[in-house]
């Protein structure tokens, strides 16, 4: 692809129909996600989504799968709890889990076209934190580095994890996509040290830069996504 999705400047992605991948993080009463948790079950549902049979070929999410990938590359994190998070489950979509969260992901969706039940989630309210400070990340494991300048809700940051992936995704040789897939997308995210982080957006890893929707400037560098396979 030589029109990066997600950069600022308007481009034929703009002319094409316009779709967004839903994902909705369960976020129950009293007994929240670890943020880091979230960060990393949402970076593997969008790979769940990607490598899924139905969204390749004839499959039946494939169209809506590709229109979303030929346009903008959106996603859009809401929250559910108790009997939302039920009426999410019985929509077509993969549920996720990776410690503490649970993250159901949808096929795209028009952007003004979002089912009900999902519509009617809310946005905001994702702030999460970490109760202990993550372990430092293996580095035999791709690993999602986050921009330590930049300060965004857990929603946010969360789907700049899954931009993230995706970008490793499309890099990947098939060989590749299909061996990080039989070992169950093993990956970390984590914030970048500031005195390391200018160095790992300048050594040609996949580098998100945000369209700047929501919360951060247009253009800002938010993640950088060093696979082993890339490096």
């Amino acid at each position: 692809m030589n029109e990066s999705p997600f950069r600022s400047e308007p481009g034929d992605r703009d002319i094409a129909p316009q779709f967004v991948l839903p994902l909705v993080v369960r976020i129950e009463r009293g007994a929240p996600p670890a943020r880091t948790d979230a960060l990393e079950t949402a970076a593997r549902a969008v790979l769940v989504m990607l490598s899924d049979e139905r969204s390749l070929g004839d499959g039946a999410w494939a169209e809506a799968v590709r229109a979303w990938q030929d346009a903008r590359i959106r996603k859009v994190v809401r929250r559910a709890r108790g009997a939302e998070w039920r009426r999410a489950e019985a929509l077509p979509g993969v549920t996720v889990t990776v410690k503490s969260a649970e993250v159901r992901v949808f096929p795209p969706v028009p952007l003004d076209g979002w089912p009900k039940d999902l519509a009617r989630l809310q946005v905001s309210g994702t702030d999460l934190d970490d109760p202990e400070p993550p372990l430092a990340a293996d580095g035999s494991v791709p690993v999602l580095w986050m921009n330590p300048e930049l300060d965004m809700s857990a929603g946010k940051a969360m789907a700049q994890a899954g931009h993230g992936a995706q970008l490793a995704w499309w890099e990947l040789s098939q060989e590749e996509r299909a061996a990080w897939r039989d070992a169950g997308f093993p990956l970390a995210v984590r914030t970048a040290d500031p005195g390391r982080w200018g160095e790992l957006t300048t050594i040609g890893l996949p580098l998100v830069r945000d369209a700047g929707f929501t919360e951060i400037a247009p253009g800002s560098c938010t993640v950088v996504a060093d696979h082993p396979a890339l490096r």
